[in-house]
């Protein structure tokens, strides 16, 4: 019985989202350095760097997860996959929350 309780607990905390959100204030603090690339409000000046404004959390979370494990190989990986090798879990995920907020 514990057991039904315990994932009734997580698929709950699943389908709310809080368990996986973000800080947005934490991410704006660390996205200084990706203002280089990316622009300083998530917009890039430059065609071949994707604007971060307003994409979706789960999709940022992704990419920079699959850059640090090294998964994400085409592109702009030789730039990208340093950039998030030194990035932990909630540093990925307070990114994300910071620019899908935008």
């Amino acid at each position: 019985m514990k057991k039904v309780f315990a994932i009734a607990g997580v698929v709950a905390m699943m389908a709310s989202g809080s368990a996986l959100a973000g800080d947005a204030a934490a991410g704006k603090a660390k996205a200084a350095v990706c203002a280089a690339c990316h622009g300083a409000n998530g917009i890039s000046a430059v065609p071949m760097y994707p604007n971060l404004k307003g994409q979706k959390a789960q999709y940022l979370e992704n990419a920079l997860k699959a850059y640090k494990n090294g998964q994400r190989t085409g592109g702009t990986a030789a730039m990208m996959a340093p950039q998030a090798a030194g990035l932990s879990d909630a540093d990925i995920a307070n990114l994300a929350a910071y620019f899908s907020s935008l």
